[in-house]
């Protein structure tokens, strides 16, 4: 990432951060900056997230020396990492119509890692998001044992929490990824 990305991808964050300091209640801008210019890595990572559509913003901080944590914070499943099945398993038993990855393995790819149910639940009371798409989230290893995997969405002012096969794909299903700096 040459100097020029870096400097658009900080003006970018710090936009939606100014924008939406109800997900970040008690964190400056300049630390976050600061970090983040620390470490070029991470840079790299949340220009991955911004690139499909993630939208990524600060939604926590462990202290004044832990990590800020970042979530995909799109009102939708971003759109980049839509038709993924849940995992590289679930891709090679698919024979047929296979999609064209997983969304563990883009995850992994990006440097993300998929939100957890509960962090699935945290980023929900930050505001109201996947109204019209859903999000693979981590699934436990007894449901992906037996062939599922979990996902969420928004509906009716509740988040829900579903099952299906992990092999499954569909165009209005995603995944959002976490990641700490």
């Amino acid at each position: 990432m040459n100097k020029k990305q870096r400097d658009e991808l900080l003006d970018v964050l710090k936009t939606r951060f100014e924008k939406n300091t109800s997900r970040h209640k008690g964190i400056a801008w300049p630390q976050v900056q600061a970090r983040l210019e620390a470490q070029p890595a991470a840079l790299k990572v949340l220009a991955a997230m911004e690139a499909t559509g993630g939208e990524p913003d600060v939604v926590a901080a462990a202290g004044k020396a832990g990590p800020y944590t970042f979530f995909d914070c799109s009102a939708e499943s971003p759109s980049g990492r839509r038709s993924t099945c849940y995992d590289a398993d679930a891709l090679a038993e698919r024979k047929e119509n296979k999609p064209a990855d997983s969304a563990a393995g883009m995850a992994a790819a990006m440097g993300i890692t998929l939100l957890t149910e509960a962090q699935y639940r945290q980023l929900q009371a930050l505001g109201e998001f996947d109204l019209k798409t859903s999000s693979w989230i981590q699934t436990p290893p007894a449901v992906r044992k037996l062939g599922g995997a979990l996902f969420c969405d928004r509906r009716y002012g509740q988040v829900f929490v579903y099952h299906n096969g992990a092999q499954s794909y569909y165009a209005a299903r995603g995944f959002r990824g976490s990641l700490e700096v």
